[in-house]
Formats: C-alpha cells, sequence, structure tokens
C-alpha cells in the first residue's frame, strides 16, 4: 500500500484526468470506475483492475478485503480523493482498469445502435437495459456520447462488462450485420403492439435508437426492415429514448416467451 498525500503527485493528477474528461480514457487507453458497486460488478465479470485507489476512511473501515484485487494499492486523504471525483457525491474508493476499443462487429448477436445519442445518462440507461433484456452487442455511431465516460459508467451500473461495445462506427458498417434492422419513428411505422400480437416483432434484431432531438437518421431509417412506433394514448409528442429503448428491448426479449 502506498500512501499519497499530496494533490500534486502525478497519480492524482492523473486518476482526476480520468474521472472528469469524458474521452481521457481514449487517449491514456485507461478508465476510472468509482464506487464500491460499480468495482464489484466489474470483477464479478472477471475485470482486474490495475490500481486501486482508496480514501484513508475506507481503508480503515474495509480496505484490506479489496487490498488482493491488485498489487498496486494506493490510498488518499478523504479530502484529495474528493478534489479527483467527478461525483456530487463522492465514493470512498475507485478502480484504474486498463482499456482498449474493441473494433469487430459480431454480425449475428442481439445489437443494439446508437445513432447520435448525446446525453450521458440516456446512454447509460440503454446499456443497462440491453443488458438485462439479452442484447450482447451496442453499436455507437459517431456523434453518440462516449461509452465508457465516467457518467455513462455511472449510469450503466455495471452493464458494460457483460457486452461487447464498439464506438465511432460507420453506418456503412451496419452491413456487416445479419440480423433485422429495426428503428423507432415517432412519425410512422407499424404500432410495436400490433407487431408483437401479431407475432411479426423479430425476438433476435438490431434495435437502432436515435438523437433526442432529431431521431433516427434517414439513411438509418432506409435501412430499415420495420420502423416501429409506441402507442401513446395520453397525446404526449415523444418519449424519453431511454424510455423507448426499454419498452422496445422488453418487447423483443419477450417476443418468444
Amino acid at each position: 500500500m502506498k500512501l499519497i498525500t499530496s494533490r500534486d503527485n502525478p497519480h492524482v493528477k492523473a486518476w482526476r484526468r480520468l474521472a472528469q474528461e469524458s474521452t481521457a480514457y481514449r487517449k491514456v487507453g485507461q478508465f476510472w470506475l468509482e464506487g464500491d458497486h460499480l468495482c464489484r460488478a466489474a470483477l464479478e465479470r472477471g475485470v482486474r483492475p490495475l490500481q486501486l485507489v482508496l480514501t484513508e476512511s475506507f481503508w480503515a473501515e474495509q480496505g484490506e478485503p479489496w487490498s488482493g484485487v491488485t498489487d498496486q494499492v494506493f490510498v488518499l486523504p478523504d479530502v484529495i480523493f474528493s478534489s479527483l471525483s467527478g461525483l456530487e457525491s463522492p465514493a470512498r474508493m475507485g478502480f484504474v482498469v486498463g482499456w482498449a476499443a474493441e473494433k469487430q462487429v459480431l454480425p449475428a448477436v442481439a445489437t443494439v445502435v446508437l445513432d447520435r445519442v448525446q446525453d450521458a445518462g440516456n446512454v447509460g440507461a440503454i446499456l443497462r437495459c440491453a443488458s438485462a433484456f439479452g442484447y450482447r452487442q451496442v453499436l455507437a455511431i459517431k456523434g453518440t456520447a462516449a461509452l465508457w465516460s465516467p457518467k455513462v459508467l455511472r449510469a450503466g451500473m455495471g452493464a458494460h462488462f457483460g457486452l461487447s461495445l464498439v464506438e465511432s462506427v460507420d453506418e456503412s458498417e451496419l452491413a456487416a450485420l445479419q440480423l433485422p434492422i429495426l428503428t423507432t419513428n415517432v412519425h410512422g411505422g407499424a404500432y410495436l403492439h400490433e407487431l408483437l400480437r401479431r407475432g411479426e416483432l423479430p425476438a433476435v434484431g438490431a434495435w437502432v435508437f436515435g438523437h433526442e432531438g432529431q431521431g433516427v437518421s434517414d439513411s438509418l431509417l432506409a435501412l430499415a426492415q420495420h420502423q416501429v412506433r409506441i402507442a401513446q394514448p395520453g397525446g404526449e409528442e415523444s418519449l424519453n429514448v431511454a424510455t423507448a429503448a426499454a419498452i422496445c428491448l422488453h418487447a423483443s426479449a419477450t417476443a418468444v416467451l
């Protein structure tokens, strides 16, 4: 265990960058996980950290059981840990985990495509839904929020570690998918519940969810075998994209039940 007491320590500066900059992981090849829930979720999926960072109070209370996860264990005064955290209510421990970009599009696994979805909370919530409903791949079209940013990781609540995540995907790469493509389209298409009732909703497909304001691009709509809308008897103009994704992914997951 190494005790660090200076805010200007190079390690502290590096952790602060990972914790606060949304795309730092791409440059450094590492990402930051904060809080025991996320760190446990990573360990349960076989992810091992490069470094373990603990506050002094956490180390005193429960540091020993964690110290075996890596041979690089650092302890900081609580106030210094708070200064590097990007959270309003900082946790008291974190991991630094190695990262490398996934580039291979898997052609035949249930897939979610994010078309320029920009809000980190929405992206993380969709990843969580994808994992919960049996999807195994998420493809992020250029312009989508950084998938491994601290905010998306936090909103994903551990879903990242059960998914294949490919960033900066070009629309042309979707041609590799050996699956029916489905898109949401608030202005047209068949109603989701009618497709489900008639048995016409593919159980395994590639769902495309679009930009919060603009929706799915015209070029991706043109690729879709199914354009789908969700009945809204209450009359709202549209649904939040993460809410729409949850409804659609659950419908496909239960189509064969």
